[in-house]
């Protein structure tokens, strides 16, 4: 497996970035389990899905995490709504 940089759209619409080798286990955390769970995303449950981008390792990814968390929030919506249309 390599490496992904995923956005969750969590249930207050708010965003929430991070890295994973197993995006789908990682969902799974987000939405089920508190120990696993990013604090951020706990109290804003459920959360989705809506991009992911593989990267070739885990300091590329952790690289992109970065950058995509300095974007705004229009600029994040502007990048799922793109990766979308591919």
């Amino acid at each position: 497996m390599t490496w992904q940089v995923y956005i969750v759209q969590c249930a207050d619409q708010s965003l929430y970035t991070g890295i994973s080798k197993d995006i789908d286990r990682r969902i799974h955390e987000h939405n089920h389990e508190d120990k696993k769970a990013a604090k951020y995303t706990r109290a804003r449950r459920p959360v989705k899905l809506v991009y992911a981008e593989a990267c070739q390792d885990r300091s590329t990814a952790s690289r992109r995490e970065y950058e995509l968390k300095a974007l705004s929030r229009d600029k994040k919506f502007a990048l799922i709504a793109s990766a979308g249309e591919r």
